[in-house]
């Protein structure tokens, strides 16, 4: 492990062993990444090239059958983790409880640039009733043949809870 992300992780009082206990893999930051899709507002989010083509080419053959699927998260830097996981902790959460529903700063599937968070309309974002939706069912029957699968099923053995919105793709 490198330095630098020992250093955070005792930062935030994150015992490493835990997480190789769990089974999980340090994710390196992308060389390049490209723009896979802008939202409404402007905010850009980020894959890896071939994710993001993979993604784009995704997105228009739900839309072509009537199925709506958008980026909510995509790229997302070991800093930014480690941001994130400080203000929960800083709201007075435990590490169990993060840990339970965050990755560890160099642990999230997000840091390799092809793991995104899918959201559809009139779907909460980030919630588990995502499952409920046409695009969930779509992303079923559908998102393999894209490379793209879902990390975090119920009962998964990285110890993170049931994510029907994250998906990574895999060459």
């Amino acid at each position: 492990m490198p330095a630098e992300l020992a250093a955070r992780l005792a930062e935030l009082g994150i015992d490493p062993a835990i997480l190789q206990a769990r089974g999980l893999e340090v994710h390196a930051e992308p060389a390049e990444l490209a723009v896979a899709e802008t939202n409404a507002e402007g905010r850009e989010f980020l894959l890896t090239p071939a994710a993001a083509a993979a993604w784009t080419a995704m997105r228009r053959a739900a839309e072509e059958e009537g199925v709506e699927i958008f980026l909510l998260s995509a790229f997302r830097s070991v800093a930014r983790q480690h941001e994130i996981v400080a203000a929960k902790l800083a709201r007075g959460l435990s590490l169990e409880q993060i840990l339970q529903v965050s990755a560890a700063p160099g642990f999230s599937e997000h840091h390799s640039g092809c793991a995104v968070d899918i959201g559809a309309p009139g779907s909460e974002p980030l919630e588990e009733a995502f499952e409920t939706t046409a695009a969930f069912a779509w992303l079923n029957r559908r998102a393999a043949a894209f490379g793209f699968h879902l990390s975090y099923p119920r009962g998964n053995a990285s110890g993170y809870l049931y994510e029907p919105w994250h998906w990574r793709w895999r060459a």
